[in-house]
Parts: C-alpha cells; structure tokens; sequence
C-alpha cells in the first residue's frame, strides 16, 4: 500500500507538521496491519508492504490481508484534506527467508507484481488478484477491476476491486441477500472501533450508548462493527443479546442469551445438559473451585436451571466475575439490543457492572430507541460513557444507498423515494424490497436492476405503510405465518411457530423459505452457534407493523397459544415470557366468563414472574409484575395479598413512597376483611418502610 496526494498535501507546510503526519501514518499501518495478525515487511518512502501466512500460514490470511487493507484506506482518510491510500494484495507462494524479521523476510515475483497491483489502484481502492479473491470472497465483497498490464508482466493480470467486508470470518451469518451499502456512518463505526481499542489497551469498562429511533441503522452499525471484530486476531470474548417487548421485560433475558451462547447452550438443553455445559465452561475459564461453584449457582439461577444455593443479593457479584475472569484473557464485549426494553434489574446490572469492574477490559454497547431516555433519565450522565445519538442520513448518502442497492434506478424514483425516507435508512431498504417484490427488480451478478418502467412507482407516504404495503403482498398463508411469528417475539424456533399457528414443522419449511427470500425474516445457519435453525426478523419494525395487523382476537388466541407452549418448556427463564402472554390474552379478549378466565391465569403467571424477578435480586421488576397483577386483581384477598408483595418489593428497591403508599392500601384492605395476622404483618413492613425512609 502506499499514500496518494501526500505530496500536494506536503507542499508549502511546515516540516514538522509533515514529519509529524508521517509518523502518524506509519504508526497507524503498524497498528492496524498487527491487528489482522500481518506484520510489516518494509517501509519505502510512504509505501508498506506487508506479508501474511510467514513465518507461519493460517488458512484465513488472504481474508485477513484483504480486510487489513480495507481498514488501512479507510483509515488513512482521517489524517488530512486529500490524502488517501491505495493498496494491493495476491496471494501465492515466494521466498521466505526464516528467522529474519522485517525488510528481506519475502522476495520473489509475487512482491514484485502486489506492487505493481497497487501502483495501478485508484485513490481509496484496494485490488487483489483472483487467487485472493477466490481466497476471501466468501466474507468480502468484490467487483471486476479487468485485466491490468503491468510492468514487467508479459500477459495482463487479471483483478478485481475488494468493496467491503459482508460477513465475519469464512463467510459466517452472510446474508442470503444483497446487503446494502454501508454509508453515512463512517465516524460513529470510527468511534466504535477507537473506544473498543482504547478499552483493551488501557484496561478499563466503558459504556457506548447508541440511540436513535426505529430504522435509523442501530443494528446495522453494531453488525458492521461485529464484522470488524470478528477480524482481528486478539482474544475478544463478544456476546449479544436481545431484550424482547413483552410487557415490561423479562428479567436478564439479554444477559441469559449472552451465557447461553458463552456456554454453547441450545434451545433443546435439559438441566442436566445444561449444568453439564456451565460446568464445563466454567472450568475453563474460573480456575478458583470456591469462586467456580459460586459462580455456577449463580448463572444456573440466570439460566432458570433448577434452585440455587447463591443468595440474590450475591448474583450480580457472582455474574460479574464470570466476565472478569473472561476479561483476564482479552476484551469482554457486551452488546445488548434493544435496551429500550430492557427490565430495570438488567439495566441496574449494567450499572453495577461499571461501578464495580472499572479496572478491568469489559466493553459495553447499548442500542436503544430514545424511550429509554424516558425511563433512565440520568442514562447519559455516566462515568466512562460515550453516548451517539444517530441522526437522519443526508439525502447524498440516501442516494449513494440506493444507487449501490439499484445501479440505474431512474432518477424521478430516487428523488421520491429519498424525500418521503426523511433520512431513515430502512424507509429506501424496504422500498427496494418492495421493489423485488412486486417483479419490478431482478437480481443479475450480484447487483439489483430495474425491469421496466421504475419511474412510476407510488412510494407510500411512510415507513410502516411501505411495511404494511409488503406484508399485503405476500400470499394468504404466509402473511398470517408472519403474523403468529411477531407474537413469539423479535426471534422464535420453528417449534414455537408450529405451536402458535398450528402448523406441523414438517409443512413450515416452504413458506418460511419463501419469507426469508422476501427478507422478512433470517434463519441462523451458522453451524457453531446454539440458535442454528432459529428463525428472526430481518428488523424489529416489521415485527410490530405485523403485530398491529392482528385483530384483537386473532391477538388473544396467538398469545394464549404461545403461553401455553412456553409454560410446556418448563424452565423458569420463561417467567414473564409467559405473564407477559396471558395479560395480553386478557387484553384483547372481550369481557365475560373468558376474559375472567384469563385475568385469573395472568395474575398467576404473574405471581410467578415476580417471584422469579425477586429471586434474582430484581426487586423493582418483581414489584412492576405485582402491579401489573393488580390490574387484573378483582378478589379483594387477593388484592391485599398482591399490594403487600408489591410494597415489600418497593421497600428492597430503595423505592419507600411507593412501598409506604401500597403497604397501606394493603393494611386498609386486610382489616376490612378482618384479617388481623395479615394486617400485623402488613403492618410491620409499614414501619420497616417509614424507617428507611427516616419517617418515624
């Protein structure tokens, strides 16, 4: 690789502002070529040349070379106006002297033509030569460059231009589709990957908050920068999990998917497997036995595993040493999705995760629509914090989105599609898909292009109309297939689908292919991952636009399907997946014997998930459950019951007012039914209440 417009950029500056540029540059090829496991053969003026697979070959060192490179230009354009890189990579065989490090460890014709590969690249490009790409293709995306005379070479050389990187490492979890181009978040990603760095160099958590509304590209930037990840060849212990939308959250759901995935867990696991694999997982990783059991019980009460012997006030101690003892061999990354939904305990844990494991390279990132701003006002005003607020994309990068999506797309198209989008990334991406759709798009080598007259096209005035206008679309027994699907959740398996719809698994398989060719949902094939064979939405958007097209019926009967299959798996994870079911039964069913029915069912799901909430150190969770319980609470025994679990929930989470106001609706109703035990108990935590609050 080598700079190009340094020199115009040299021209008439002081020396040392140069010399001190250069020393940036060549610092910057260092670090980002020893990232990707190469090291640097040579510096000749501004030009690297840098060699992977010597002394020893990995079977990913073209792949890596290649993104090496593409992070090199990328790079490159932050160190000043007009300065850009270029580069070239081959793969083949040359002379290796060993025990040589640095300028002389390579020679041979494949040096000499990688540098006349490069010379010939254009400013930010990067070209490799067919074996290369044969080498790298299933992870990065190319594009014909032609045959290319170079000096020296008697025939031409055929190339091709590297894009950008389209999955991690060996093409795991590439999309089945086109994936658009990645455009007008350069600098977030760049912060991404800078504070990423900075939190293993220096050994110390910090926080990364992404905000922004629905569609705007918060999955999309956290994709993007698990890609990069994936790349490098230090230890990163990533995990991600998703907080999912039912009532008011399920308590730890994201961080249990984190462990789950840690320890290699699959949906099918009875306890005994399970303990097995934490077991085994924290021998690995846990070398203390005290610490290690200790530990165990507390991620098995997570992972709903059977009774535990840990006290809850001790698990989020116990957790967070798992992920320091994971960080004592590299960078831990925790990305939770959705973290708008996520219950106050997880969010608390974070919290406690910072406060207590500053010290050590624990890395976390957030992706949140703007509602939790709402509940956590105090969010941003944290130690080590860096908050990135996405805003609309401008209309240039809207346009350079959908010229990459659709090459020729008529002008009048791209006008109306980028004016009514208001700069929402998803708006042009599920127009394209709507496009396919309707047969006005074919994909031909790679590339989507217009058949017909595109120009006519009617864009709906908005997002969730253009979503509505596609799910309209799709044929009668896929679309309610979709429908059941957004009932079980952002992510489902094909046997919660099978029981919600009532279709057999054997007969899901053919319209869930077709759902996943019109890029409703995604189906992980990633043959090292425990959710192989589970099925997702392609963004949550789609889900809740699917969602608000059941009628209220249709609503009642998926959901009280689906909290009859969750109770049917039996783990106690499942808690407020199934209360959060019921009470949505019993809200959208008409009233009557029914309605009643159901309201009895919620308020014992309900009863449990606080219990379980409780259990688990999550007390304002657990009294959020005894609220929602009262709601649906008609029986005044049982009313006075659940006011007393809610006000001592509310005394454990520090909240007093409310605890104090609930303790004495439940001492009004238990002496009204004279119950004097009840109200002597009642009473105490009363005053339990008023102490903590230095009333009395």
């Amino acid at each position: 690789a080598d700079l190009v417009g340094f020199t115009s950029f040299a021209e008439g500056r002081d020396a040392e502002e140069v010399r001190e540029l250069q020393g940036r540059y060549f610092d910057t090829v260092r670090e980002i070529i020893g990232r990707y496991g190469g090291t640097v053969e040579k510096f000749i003026g501004d030009a690297v040349m840098a060699v992977w697979g010597a002394p020893s070959a990995q079977e990913d060192d073209a792949e890596r070379a290649v993104r090496a490179a593409l992070e090199l230009v990328d790079a490159v354009r932050t160190l000043g106006p007009g300065i850009e890189a270029r580069a070239g990579v081959l793969t083949g065989e040359a002379a290796v002297t060993l025990g040589v490090v640095g300028q002389g460890m390579v020679a041979g014709d494949l040096v000499n033509t990688a540098s006349r590969l490069q010379s010939v690249a254009a400013p930010g490009a990067v070209l490799v030569g067919e074996a290369t790409r044969r080498a790298a293709a299933r992870a990065i995306a190319f594009e014909p460059a032609g045959n290319q005379a170079l000096k020296g070479k008697a025939a031409p050389v055929p190339a091709w231009r590297a894009l950008r990187v389209v999955a991690e490492r060996g093409g795991r979890r590439r999309t089945e589709t086109l994936e658009a181009p990645f455009v007008g978040r350069d600098d977030e990603l760049r912060l991404l990957k800078d504070l990423f760095h900075a939190t293993g160099r220096e050994g110390r958590a910090r926080l990364v908050s992404v905000t922004g509304p629905a569609g705007i590209g918060k999955s999309r930037l956290a994709w993007e920068f698990l890609k990069y990840v994936d790349g490098l060849v230090e230890q990163v212990w990533w995990h991600e999990g998703r907080s999912p939308a039912y009532g008011e959250g399920i308590s730890f759901w994201a961080l249990g998917e984190m462990v789950r995935r840690r320890c290699g867990l699959l949906e099918t696991d009875d306890e005994a497997t399970t303990r097995a694999k934490v077991g085994a997982t924290l021998r690995e990783h846990v070398p203390d036995e005290v610490e290690r059991r200790w530990v165990e019980g507390a991620l098995l009460a997570l992972l709903g595993a059977g009774a535990t012997s840990t006290p809850s006030a001790e698990l989020f101690g116990a957790w967070r040493t798992f992920l320091e003892r994971l960080a004592e061999s590299g960078t831990v990354a925790l990305v939770f999705e959705d973290f708008n939904n996520a219950d106050t305990g997880l969010i608390d844990f974070v919290d406690h995760l910072l406060e207590w494991s500053r010290s050590r390279p624990i890395y976390v990132l957030t992706l949140a629509r703007p509602e939790l701003l709402d509940r956590r006002p105090d969010w941003h005003a944290k130690r080590n914090l860096s908050s990135v607020t996405l805003e609309p994309l401008p209309d240039a990068a809207m346009r350079r989105l959908l010229e990459g999506l659709v090459p020729g797309l008529p002008e009048a198209t791209i006008g109306a599609i980028v004016g009514r989008a208001d700069g929402v990334p998803l708006y042009a991406v599920e127009t394209v898909r709507m496009l396919l759709a309707d047969g006005k798009l074919e994909l031909r080598d790679g590339r989507y292009v217009p058949l017909g007259d595109a120009a006519s096209l009617a864009v709906p005035e908005t997002l969730t109309a253009l979503i509505a206008s596609r799910l309209d679309g799709l044929a009668p027994d896929e679309r309610s297939l979709v429908q059941d699907a957004a009932v079980l959740g952002q992510s489902f398996t094909l046997a919660g689908l099978a029981a919600v719809s009532g279709v057999p698994e054997a007969e899901l398989a053919a319209p869930l292919r077709s759902l996943v060719r019109h890029e409703i949902l995604a189906v992980s094939a990633d043959p090292r991952s425990p959710d192989r064979g589970q099925y997702s939405f392609v963004q949550g958007l789609i889900r809740e636009v699917a969602y608000h097209t059941l009628a209220r019926a249709d609503r009642k009967s998926r959901h009280l399907a689906a909290a009859r299959f969750s109770e049917s798996q039996g783990s106690d994870e499942l808690a407020g997946a199934i209360a959060g079911h019921y009470l949505a039964a019993h809200q959208n069913a008409a009233e009557g014997p029914e309605a009643d029915a159901l309201a009895a069912q919620a308020r014992v799901a309900l009863a449990a998930a606080a219990e379980r909430a409780a259990s688990l150190g999550s007390y304002e969770q657990a009294a959020s459950s005894c609220e929602q319980a009262l709601v649906v609470a008609t029986d005044q025994a049982e009313r006075a019951a659940l006011l007393e679990r809610a006000g001592d929930a509310w005394i454990k989470s520090g909240h007093t007012d409310r605890a104090t106001a609930r303790l004495r609706e439940s001492i009004d109703l238990y002496r009204a039914l004279g119950d004097r035990r009840a109200t002597a108990r009642a009473t105490v935590a009363l005053s339990q209440s008023l102490a903590q609050a230095q009333l009395i």
